[in-house]
């Protein structure tokens, strides 16, 4: 589904995360602090009760497809780097994720670079735990070419163990698209199985943005 078209319309305005000087929190917990924003139902989101773990958020998604959103501004000249913590239960069966009937992924966080008063200009990075994307495969959505889907995790290989991914989003805007992008507006997650009416779960934690 295309995630930035309801991101930008449906959020209400929420509290800017304080920056520090090398990191910035986005907090998992607690659930209300996002915003769900609905395509097709809701997957279920709420608070894991994984002990071993930084607090986290599980997301049991069963032919559903909503995500949640937090409106953060980023300085991405101060803290380029996207860090976060993930984990799934199992793969979907094998979808064409580069089509509308395939684009469904059992985990992925994203960052939104808003277009204010020009919509068209919206972009957005997908980071996908991919079904069969090898790791470092880069497509555009199959809604719209402003958002780039990325796949940093794939297969069923670490599914049931935490996984911690890092990606530079400074360079990924630039190198995507193109652009020199030094702010970003959204960060969002997302499990979602509507087009291949299939079931996943996943769970999220320790997401921060970091200067290195």
């Amino acid at each position: 589904m295309n995630i930035q078209a309801g991101v930008s319309l449906s959020l209400s305005l929420l509290p800017l995360l304080a920056f520090s000087q090398s990191t910035t929190k986005v907090d998992v917990l607690p659930v209300e602090s996002w915003e769900e924003v609905s395509f097709k139902g809701n997957t279920v989101y709420s608070a894991s009760k994984d002990s071993d773990q930084e607090p986290s958020l599980v997301a049991i998604s069963k032919g559903t497809a909503s995500a949640l959103a937090k409106r953060i501004k980023i300085n991405l000249d101060k803290t380029p780097y996207l860090n976060w913590r993930w984990r799934i239960e199992h793969i979907l069966n094998n979808p064409d994720e580069q089509t509308k009937e395939g684009d469904d992924y059992p985990a992925r966080i994203y960052v939104v670079k808003e277009g204010g008063w020009v919509p068209w200009r919206t972009r957005s990075l997908n980071y996908v735990w991919s079904s069969n994307q090898a790791v470092g495969t880069v497509w555009p959505s199959a809604y719209t070419d402003q958002s780039m889907m990325i796949s940093v995790n794939s297969g069923n290989s670490n599914a049931g163990q935490w996984q911690s991914e890092r990606r530079d989003i400074k360079q990924d805007f630039k190198t995507f698209f193109g652009e020199d992008v030094t702010e970003i507006d959204v960060v969002a997650i997302m499990t979602d199985t509507d087009n291949t009416d299939s079931t996943a779960t996943a769970w999220y934690s320790d997401i921060y943005f970091s200067s290195d």
